[in-house]
């Protein structure tokens, strides 16, 4: 087990031992914690696991997971290159969207998994997600623009869920997603740049 992964490891099981969010823990199967690699250059960030995600223990293997993989294999990616979770770990009854508070209490468990695993770039997929990182922004309006801030590359793009069913919001996700490859490359060339000079 690499260093990163006994990070993770050690993560999930603070959150057990904390008993974070006891109602949704309690009405809830299971954590879904995350899935793919530890050494990922993209963390994809939902906003809570659904009926498919609670029963599998993994997040987004629903039609949205589904999407999401499509979206992945254009790029040349499967999902054990990249890391995939959610800002809640637990299914809300009835897949209610995440109360304020519930994501606020997750949220330092988030940055764990983000500050373990050190990526490249943190994909937000959907509203709830990107306002976590990039308060006060509408996704409307910057979605496929990478963000940087405290040093870290954010992508907000659509929910995959949002998109699946509605042609022009689906073609607009895929468009964005296409981006990925060439905001990749700047970053490693930047980051290239950067040793040469130090």
């Amino acid at each position: 087990m690499s260093k990163k992964e006994a990070q993770l490891k050690k993560i999930k099981a603070e959150i057990l031992k904390q008993n974070i969010c006891p109602e949704l823990a309690a009405s809830a199967i299971q954590l879904v914690f995350g899935d793919g690699s530890a050494k990922a250059e993209l963390v994809f960030i939902g906003e809570a696991p659904g009926k498919s995600e609670d029963e599998q223990g993994l997040p987004f293997v629903g039609a949205a997971g589904q999407f999401l993989n499509e979206m992945l294999a254009m790029i040349g990616l499967k999902r054990k290159d990249v890391y995939i979770t959610n800002i809640v770990k637990y299914r809300p009854p009835d897949n209610r969207d995440p109360y304020p508070d519930e994501k606020a209490t997750f949220l330092p468990f988030l940055r764990a998994q983000l500050e373990a695993i050190k990526p490249k770039i943190v994909v937000t997929l959907g509203r709830h997600s990107m306002e976590c990182f990039l308060p006060g922004l509408q996704i409307s309006k910057c979605h496929g623009q990478p963000k940087r801030y405290q040093g870290q590359v954010y992508l907000p793009l659509f929910h995959p869920a949002a998109a699946l069913y509605n042609g022009s919001m689906r073609q607009t996700l895929i468009d964005d997603f296409m981006k990925i490859p060439a905001i990749l490359k700047k970053i490693n060339q930047e980051a290239k740049i950067i040793k040469t000079l130090s």
